[in-house]
């Protein structure tokens, strides 16, 4: 147990008012500070040593992997938004990742303290990076938090950001990524 981030998160809660005994949250520092530890284990983990062994695919097309599940910590409020990353890449030369490595490198990238919009670019340069990809076109759909708890209260608001390169920068092949990703014109 990270012994300095207890003390200080028992000072925050004494700090504005909470008696930690009389609320019967003796031992909330501990567990705040245990999952903290957890939503941000990716800070300062490279995400080269993710992927392993590439693998040569006999078909030569786009490669898509939809909705995977995500949850991350707004940089601003440290309050969580989360939503789901849809990822589409065009293999070089055919070398193709094993699927769950997709899923690792989401987690690591949004086990930090993030911007969505940073979130989105770091995966597609992670993917690009690690694999070599020719191409790759990244969407995540999230809700924010920070957007719903406080300030406009925007309820059921979401939040779509796209990273987009390579390739998949050219017309037809965005177009491509876009519709295999199961997104209309109108979300683009």
């Amino acid at each position: 147990m990270n012994e300095k981030a207890v003390s200080a998160m028992k000072d925050f809660l004494e700090a504005i008012g909470i008696d930690l005994a009389a609320s019967r949250m003796e031992n909330t520092p501990e567990r705040v500070a245990s999952m903290y530890e957890y939503l941000f284990n990716g800070v300062g983990m490279d995400t080269g040593d993710l992927w392993g062994e590439l693998f040569h695919a006999e078909a030569d097309g786009m490669v898509v992997i939809k909705d995977i599940p995500f949850y991350s910590m707004c940089e601003h409020h440290l309050v969580p938004f989360f939503g789901k990353v849809s990822i589409a890449y065009q293999p070089h030369d055919g070398m193709v990742a094993g699927f769950s490595k997709f899923t690792k490198l989401v987690e690591r990238i949004s086990h930090r303290p993030q911007l969505q919009e940073r979130m989105t670019l770091q995966i597609a340069d992670a993917i690009t990076e690690g694999i070599g990809a020719d191409g790759v076109l990244v969407i995540v759909d999230a809700q924010q938090l920070c957007m719903t708890m406080r300030g406009a209260v925007a309820h059921d608001s979401r939040t779509i950001t796209s990273a987009c390169t390579g390739c998949l920068n050219s017309d037809g092949m965005k177009k491509q990524a876009w519709i295999m990703l199961g997104m209309r014109d109108e979300e683009k």
